[in-house]
């Protein structure tokens, strides 16, 4: 036995590993508590302290995997918080407004049916040949030969009743011309069709597509008429048919939608009742002739 004890003594001595500068790397630096079981140290790492550092890593080490188990943590985090906000996005997503969902099919129709009724957009549609045609009922409605004739009766016109009416007709038109203007600058609405304006148009500043400036120039200028001119009841018929052809002729040329004409109609007579409170007596459209 002694002499075996001393044979062990002998190889720890010839031991390398057993030299004073190999011991520090089988032993935990100062101040690191070794986990007291393996369950502990998968609780820490997951709790976000970051692994315990390896004997034989130095404090930066240490520091710098408790840095980067930080920023997992906080990945972590916003991850879930992100997590928690998208089921109230996909619920708003899949679950729109009442008044979204009757705008948007509302609006799909009239796009729809505006198209269909486009049949003269251009030469090569259903009705090309027929275009011409239809660009002429559509330019009975436009504001220049409107204004222009109202000018010529004006200058003509010898009676004061006359002069009245006419005056008051072509500040109907000018007001016409502003409203619809303004109200397309403001929309910027393009028509079913990629159709240019023409001259005339620039004119009258008539460019965009809501609302209809022909169809509510139309019935503004037949509601005028049927309120302060004697007509017989065929050319009242004949009055207002011209007007609805007259918006309907803008929707087959490819210039406006359904709902453009519509609203053109609604606007016109919104116009007319304008008209009619600012209506000028004889005694002003004298002073004004006059200083014109």
């Amino acid at each position: 036995m002694p002499a075996s004890q001393s044979r062990s003594r002998a190889r720890d001595r010839n031991n390398v590993l057993n030299r004073a500068e190999f011991l520090s790397l089988h032993q935990p630096l100062k101040g690191t508590p070794e986990p007291k079981s393996g369950g502990r140290r998968a609780t820490s790492q997951a709790g976000g302290g970051g692994p315990a550092p390896a004997p034989g890593e130095g404090p930066k080490e240490a520091r710098r995997q408790q840095s980067q188990g930080h920023q997992q943590q906080q990945q972590q985090q916003s991850q879930q918080s992100q997590s928690a906000q998208l089921p109230e996005e996909d619920c708003m997503q899949l679950n729109p407004s009442f008044q979204g969902i009757a705008f948007s099919s509302l609006l799909a129709i009239d796009i729809s049916l505006s198209k269909r009724l486009g049949v003269c957009a251009s030469n090569a549609s259903a009705w090309g040949n027929a275009r011409s045609m239809i660009s002429l009922i559509g330019l009975t409605g436009h504001g220049v030969p409107w204004i222009g004739g109202t000018l010529v009766c004006l200058v003509k016109s010898s009676t004061l009743a006359g002069q009245e009416v006419l005056m008051n007709l072509l500040l109907a038109l000018f007001l016409d011309i502003i409203v619809v203007a303004s109200l397309q600058k403001l929309t910027k609405r393009k028509g079913p069709y990629d159709v240019s304006p023409g001259l005339l148009d620039y004119l009258t500043m008539d460019i965009y597509a809501f609302p209809a400036g022909h169809a509510s120039r139309a019935a503004m200028v037949c509601k005028f008429f049927l309120n302060h001119l004697v007509l017989a009841v065929p050319l009242r018929i004949l009055l207002v048919l011209w007007a609805f052809l007259v918006g309907l002729s803008r929707v087959m040329v490819g210039r406006h939608h359904v709902t453009d004409v519509f609203s053109g109609f609604v606007f016109g007579y919104l116009q007319f009742r304008l008209v009619e409170l600012l209506w000028m007596s004889s005694n002003t459209c004298q002073m004004l002739i006059s200083m014109w």
